[in-house]
């Protein structure tokens, strides 16, 4: 049971792998006629300030900035939070719930292995996914003329990537606490949503902007993520999912799983 889940696991992340290429191919086709489009600067200054801002509709009329309003802004941040949470539950969570996780601590697997081995899974797979984002934009780029230099797409990917390990890592926290693979898809799917509306909020109303930084989309998005280079916020994104797994292990540790 334990090996299928596994073979379950790698079978999945090729999906969600090939689904991250189609995306960013599909949305990259386009680039060629859009960029032909005339007037389209001028059709932008009609937005609002607030949502040119929000959604860096200034730079749509270049490659880099055309990929990080469609794939960066809302689609991609989501496609790696519901992978790296659904991942992250499914660890510790989901092999109680099977019944597997007892026979792992019966064979001699201390709780504390059992919960970095389970972290490590979703750093791992969330870098996977991440790596298809950068060899599919560097190959789109080069396909459809948009002009992303390798270190722009290498910037988005990792943007991406520290943004789902952090709330995988925060799931799979919240699982190994509970043992309940439900609250940890809940818990850090509302983590989630509350991160984003509090970017957006924070982008629109000025009462609400000096919070924005503390949102973890904030971190990942507000600096493009393209051509972002490396900003201090991206170490926040990793302390935070880390500090969460670490905080986890002497609950995990504690805890009566079914007897054992």
């Amino acid at each position: 049971m334990y090996t299928k889940s596994l073979r379950d696991q790698r079978r999945g992340l090729i999906g969600w792998s090939i689904g991250v290429v189609l995306i960013v191919l599909l949305e990259s086709a386009i680039w060629p006629s859009f960029s032909d489009m005339s007037g389209m600067q001028d059709f932008l200054k009609n937005y609002p300030e607030a949502m040119r801002k929000l959604f860096n509709l200034d730079q749509f009329s270049t490659g880099t900035g055309f990929l990080n309003v469609e794939l960066f802004t809302m689609m991609m941040p989501v496609l790696f939070l519901v992978f790296a949470i659904g991942r992250g539950a499914r660890g510790i969570a989901g092999d109680e719930e099977r019944g597997t996780l007892e026979v792992l601590l019966l064979n001699g697997v201390s709780p504390i292995r059992l919960a970095l081995e389970q972290a490590a899974v979703v750093i791992t797979s969330v870098a996977v996914l991440g790596l298809a984002l950068f060899g599919s934009i560097v190959a789109c780029s080069a396909i459809f003329g948009l002009g992303v230099p390798i270190a722009f797409a290498a910037s988005g990917a990792l943007s991406m990537t520290l943004l789902g390990m952090e709330f995988g890592l925060i799931a799979a926290a919240i699982g190994a606490a509970t043992g309940k693979r439900a609250l940890a898809l809940a818990g850090a799917s509302i983590l989630a949503v509350t991160a984003y509306v509090l970017y957006v909020a924070s982008q629109l109303v000025t009462a609400v902007r000096p919070w924005g930084p503390w949102s973890p989309f904030h971190q990942a998005v507000a600096h493009g993520p393209l051509g972002a280079g490396l900003p201090v916020s991206y170490l926040w994104l990793t302390l935070t999912g880390i500090g969460c797994a670490l905080a986890a292990l002497p609950i995990f540790d504690r805890r009566d799983i079914a007897g054992v």
